[in-house]
Formats: C-alpha cells, sequence, structure tokens
C-alpha cells in the first residue's frame, strides 16, 4: 500500500473528473476500480470523492459544466496558489479559473499552459490530495501530450522549477521526457500531433486486458489497446461520456 500524507510542491496530487453525466460516471468508474464514491452536499457542487479503504483517490464532479467537454485534470500541487498563477501568466500560460477557497479542503485555481494543455493548482488544507497511489484503482502516474515539447519544458520549469530527462522511446518513438522534483520523477511528457494538448491520468489496475474488458463491457471505448512496455501493460480507454484515461499493469517491485 502507497499512502500518501504530503506532496512536494510540483507533484502532481489530485485527479478529478468533470462530466456530462455525473450520475453514468459514478456508476462507470465504481464498477470499474472499485471505488466507493460519497457525493458531497450541494455546497460543494455535489461534488464526488472517490475512495478505496476509505483513501481519498479521485474526484468525480457533481454538476456537469455547461459547454465543457467531459475530461479529468491533472492537479500539480504548490504551496502558494496565488504565487504559482503569476508565475504562470509570466511564463506565457492562461489562467481560466481564478484562485479560489475550497471550504477547508485546500485552495484551488485551473490553468492553461503556452501549448494549451489543461491543468489545475492545488495547495493543500486539510486534504492533501490523493491519500492511496500507485496501487489497484488509484494513479500510478500523470502524462501531458502537447505538440510542442520543448515549449512545455521550459513553461513547466519556469512554474515549478521542473528537472526534465529525455527518454529513448526506440526507433520511430515520440520524444518524450519525465518531469522531477527534488530528482525524483513525477510524471511525464510526450510530443503528439494531431490531438488537442491535455493531462492524462494513469490508473493502475491488476490486470489491463481484464480492465479493458470491463471498460468495453460498461459502454467505455478503447484507443489504444494492451501494450507491453518497461513500465508495465498500459491501454488507453475513455467513459462512456468521453473521458480519457489509461490503464496500467505495474510491474513486480
Amino acid at each position: 500500500m502507497a499512502e500518501v500524507t504530503s506532496y512536494a510542491p510540483g507533484t502532481p496530487s489530485w485527479v478529478d473528473l468533470q462530466t456530462s453525466d455525473p450520475e453514468g460516471a459514478r456508476a462507470f468508474y465504481g464498477e470499474l476500480f472499485g471505488w466507493d464514491i460519497e457525493v458531497g452536499p450541494p455546497e460543494t457542487g455535489s461534488y464526488g470523492m472517490a475512495r478505496l479503504r476509505g483513501h481519498a483517490v479521485a474526484g468525480l464532479g457533481g454538476e456537469p459544466p455547461e459547454g465543457a467537454p467531459t475530461a479529468w485534470t491533472t492537479y500539480i500541487a504548490t504551496d502558494d496558489v496565488d504565487g504559482t498563477v503569476k508565475r504562470i501568466t509570466d511564463a506565457g500560460g492562461r489562467v481560466l479559473m481564478e484562485p479560489m477557497d475550497i471550504m477547508d479542503q485546500g485552495r484551488m485555481a485551473i490553468a492553461s499552459d503556452p501549448t494549451g494543455a489543461v491543468f489545475g493548482l492545488w495547495q493543500p488544507g486539510a486534504m492533501p490530495g490523493a491519500s492511496l497511489v500507485n496501487e489497484p484503482g488509484s494513479v500510478s502516474w500523470n502524462e501531458l501530450s502537447t505538440g510542442d515539447l520543448q515549449a512545455a519544458k521550459r513553461f513547466y520549469s519556469a512554474v515549478f522549477g521542473h528537472g526534465w530527462d529525455d527518454v529513448d522511446t526506440g526507433e520511430g518513438g515520440p520524444p518524450y521526457a519525465t518531469f522531477s522534483v527534488g530528482g525524483r520523477g513525477v510524471g511525464g511528457a510526450m510530443q503528439m500531433d494531431g490531438l488537442p494538448p491535455h493531462w492524462t491520468p494513469y490508473f493502475a489496475v491488476e490486470d489491463t486486458d481484464a480492465a479493458v474488458a470491463t471498460v468495453r463491457r460498461l459502454g467505455g471505448s478503447v484507443m489504444m489497446e494492451p501494450t507491453d512496455s518497461p513500465y508495465g501493460r498500459f491501454a488507453a480507454v475513455a467513459d462512456p461520456q468521453g473521458g480519457m484515461f489509461c490503464l496500467i499493469m505495474l510491474p513486480p517491485s
């Protein structure tokens, strides 16, 4: 069990889903990952907190945002949302939702990088972020897909101080790099042309092929069939409303 009580600034710490069908999303993800989903009161926007064995692992929006696509958002930890927002604009990013307090849980904002990928900021209060990671049903990785990897590297380094290490993806493979906080790899970024820039969470599963079959049975779709990699067997899928995410069976530690 990988329990977490705090995140260093610059580390992805939380993911949540905005969806056109909150009830359908709760049913889909609850069955796929075995989540217990607690729906908050109206003052929280009926936000759903997904839990595994009592641990918070992800959030599900409770009220469909008008005109917004169904999508997962990756939140990056900060100890000063307001200061980080200034660095974002100074580095050429855009602020889509100004900093706001979420009761006593923390302070958040939503922004986009200069290549157009949307992400969140989370300054912890009572909730540090996900309290369980790297276990089946919880997040194990967050990855940026962008049409301009070099511009993304410059931006995230300027805002969060990320270090970068290029990864050899083989002949014909897309440029890829991991980013680190304090020397520890905490996420990745890939050059991907032809798709809108976006962040994608990877959820750990016990069996990638079985999880993909469950996605199909529940009405989801598969963009990339299960594929072996040095980091585990993974697949790219979407929920019935189009929210994209990845599944990965981690190799034995």
